[in-house]
């Protein structure tokens, strides 16, 4: 269940919400300052005024959609160094197919211009842009801008945020991010998933339950608990990736010794940090969730808000499907040639399913393709024709899926496995969930009690 707290909001003890008895004991001030958000936006601001922001990021981050012109911008406007790690990753054209060699020109541009100014080149194919800033660049209570739309490192404890280009270009040349104080919402977590709940799950409960209403929107979700603990970092991962579909502005966690392994798994300790909020932390709202009670969820078009439980859609596909023809005809209602026909995928009451894909920043990681791994087994029967494509979120993923059998578990079921791309997340904006034609054969335990732990290897050095 998804609970809306709005107004001032106290946690107390990171363990339950203040009565309102005790809320009126509490100087709301003193508890602004507890949230790690203050904190963390605290020691990056330059202004002297926590009212109006000038933030200076210790990371930044671009990719081969926007960073060229963002590069000549930057030049054009005297840069010779960068003043801060920049990451230029190349994920969403990494095909090469358009235009001749538009893309390797574009990518060896930015390579060039790594070497000019001391920028970070990851190749094509390396990994997905937010993959690599967790895996290699931000650190805990630290703060990044990047060229991206789901820009999240929350969990790794970093308040971190996506914006357009002319604000990455005034990042390159070492200008501050100016910006009022946001609104802080805690979104306190009890409780663990249950076997087959996966973090999109937990995000779509939360996406459908406050997107609409604006409850979060320009905020910053600040994840806190006794739940955090019950989940992994893969899983933290996805949540926090798919917390842009909810209209906030970042979000960031409470910290960890899950979060101080995965910093040591990735050979960087000393940018551990442990963070808590304090005793009497003070929230503009609180989105309650007992994740006990989640449920596997699927999102339909034309907005992941459209959130609904998976059992229910299964149950009464001419029910849900219906209702989003009956929406597309609103959404396209200035192209009288689009009619969208979703009842004609239901054969015999149940939904035919025409392709699958796992992938990017939120999807690609081990534990989900480890999942599929362990489906795969139990069913034995292989796919045939059915397009299901995997791309890992980097070549990390990659190596370790491949070490342990996985991929040719996979491979040899009928799955394409593919390298790191952001590709499936920009052309296919609809995919029936897989879960669909195997719902019957749920595991006995979760996919997060399964993995084993990830040794990522150190490919991206």
């Amino acid at each position: 269940m998804v609970t809306l707290h709005e107004g001032k909001q106290y946690i107390l003890n990171n363990e339950r919400i203040a009565s309102p008895e005790e809320t009126a004991q509490l100087s709301e001030e003193e508890g602004r300052k507890q949230t790690l958000t203050y904190q963390i936006m605290e020691a990056h601001n330059h202004s002297g005024n926590m009212e109006h922001l000038q933030i200076q990021f210790d990371s930044m981050g671009v990719y081969d959609n926007t960073y060229v012109g963002i590069l000549q911008t930057a030049y054009a406007s005297g840069l010779k160094e960068f003043p801060m790690p920049c990451v230029f990753t190349n994920c969403h054209n990494c095909l090469c197919a358009v235009g001749g060699t538009i893309n390797t020109d574009v990518h060896k541009y930015a390579e060039s211009a790594c070497k000019k100014s001391g920028g970070i080149f990851v190749p094509p194919h390396e990994a997905v842009i937010h993959q690599y800033m967790r895996e290699m660049i931000v650190k805990s209570g630290g703060m990044s801008i990047v060229s991206d739309s789901h820009t999240r490192y929350g969990t790794q404890g970093s308040v971190s945020i996506g914006e357009g280009g002319p604000e990455l270009a005034k990042a390159m040349l070492g200008k501050y991010y100016e910006i009022d104080y946001p609104e802080v919402i805690a979104v306190f977590l009890t409780g663990a998933p249950k076997p087959w709940v996966g973090p999109m799950d937990v995000a779509l409960s939360i996406i459908g339950k406050v997107f609409k209403n604006n409850f979060v929107k320009n905020k910053v979700l600040e994840f806190i608990g006794p739940g955090v603990g019950s989940m992994s970092m893969d899983f933290r991962n996805g949540i926090d990736t798919m917390t842009t579909e909810s209209a906030c502005l970042s979000s960031v966690w409470a910290t960890d010794d899950k979060v101080k392994e995965y910093f040591e798994i990735h050979k960087r300790p000393q940018d551990f940090k442990r963070l808590q909020q304090g005793d009497a932390a003070c929230y503009d709202g609180v989105v309650e969730i007992n994740l006990d009670t989640i449920v596997p969820m699927i999102a339909l078009p034309f907005h992941p808000s459209n959130a609904y439980p998976l059992a229910d859609v299964i149950a009464d596909p001419e029910k849900y499907l219906g209702m989003v023809e009956e929406e597309a005809k609103r959404v396209f209602e200035n192209n009288k040639d689009i009619h969208l026909d979703l009842r004609s995928k239901i054969h015999n009451g149940k939904i035919k399913v025409d392709q699958a894909a796992i992938a990017g920043c939120a999807a690609g990681s081990f534990e989900n393709i480890y999942a599929v791994d362990q489906i795969a087994q139990k069913l034995d029967k292989g796919l045939g024709t059915f397009p299901f494509n995997i791309y890992p979120a980097s070549q990390p993923i990659m190596y370790e899926l491949n070490k342990i059998g996985v991929l040719n578990d996979l491979m040899n079921y009928g799955v394409r496995v593919k390298t790191a791309f952001c590709g499936p997340c920009l052309v296919l904006p609809m995919l029936l969930a897989i879960t669909i034609s195997v719902s019957a054969t749920a595991p006995e335990t979760s996919q997060t009690e399964k993995a084993p732990v990830q040794p990522v290897a150190r490919l991206l050095r």
